[in-house]
């Protein structure tokens, strides 16, 4: 494990300055954020390929997950549901959650507020993990992974057109929204195995919701630096192709060399 994880720092990082962490979650890697008091990133441990189930090992070993500060803890997993505020209530994530797979036993439930708590991201993480983060850290929070996608993009709504899809790219992953007249019509997650699966699932979006190919404009956020995702080759298809870098919300510490080349979203904005 040890051998395949890579390290992003400042120049001046010392371990002893780190003052919150936030840990990032994907089905099949980890990205793990040290912050100063001042909330800037100054130490970045990445992992590529890592299995949930490796956590207890990974919170014995790696030096920033040895310190005992409050840990934001986001989860990118399939298991959740978009609820409107009003219909929202504690206690409930159950039955939120049940149409959209068969939960494991005793999870611990969670929800993150959206767009001044008119949407809420219903979530859940196993027990397991929860209690061997719970045992490391005293101040744990839990929010849905999509949380910052999502927040940026009610954060630029009145910038979208009329008909508008934006995905965020993660691994073989990616998240999929789509905006009508700039309020949120669907999102959802879906596994990709080549960028033609992309194209598959936006033409899928784009007859169900009555869209106009030669208006709706077609963004993509997370894209790796070595890779055949183009805009030349996305306006082979649509006339509106943008591949975007989020403004960002997040502060580094002078350092830093290749991170962009990570092309994640969460390197530029993160849910706070």
């Amino acid at each position: 494990m040890e051998n395949t994880l890579k390290v992003f720092k400042s120049d001046k990082f010392d371990v002893e300055d780190t003052a919150s962490l936030s840990l990032f979650l994907y089905p099949d890697f980890l990205v793990i954020f040290a912050k100063d008091q001042n909330q800037a990133n100054i130490g970045i441990h990445f992992y590529p390929k890592i299995s949930w189930e490796s956590i207890d090992q990974l919170i014995l070993s790696d030096p920033l997950l040895r310190i005992d500060v409050p840990a934001k803890v986001y989860i990118h997993h399939r298991g959740f549901s978009l609820v409107p505020g009003v219909l929202f209530s504690s206690g409930n994530e159950a039955n939120f959650l049940s149409f959209i797979q068969d939960m494991p036993a005793n999870p611990f439930y969670f929800n993150t507020p959206l767009d001044s708590n008119n949407l809420q991201i219903v979530s859940f993480v196993d027990s397991k993990l929860h209690k061997s983060l719970q045992a490391r850290f005293s101040e744990l929070s839990f929010y849905h992974g999509s949380a910052s996608f999502l927040s940026y993009l009610f954060k630029e709504r009145f910038n979208l057109i009329g008909q508008e899809i934006l995905i965020n790219l993660f691994g073989n992953k990616m998240y999929v929204a789509a905006f009508t007249d700039q309020e949120l019509s669907a999102f959802n997650l879906f596994h990709i195995e080549s960028k033609e699966d992309i194209l598959k699932y936006v033409m899928i979006l784009i007859e169900q919701l009555k869209f106009q190919r030669n208006l709706v404009r077609i963004n993509i956020f997370g894209v790796p630096s070595k890779t055949d995702i183009t805009e030349d080759w996305g306006k082979e298809y649509f006339q509106n192709f943008r591949i975007l870098t989020p403004h960002a919300n997040q502060n580094y510490s002078h350092g830093f060399k290749h991170l962009k080349d990570l092309g994640l979203f969460e390197v530029s904005w993160q849910y706070q």
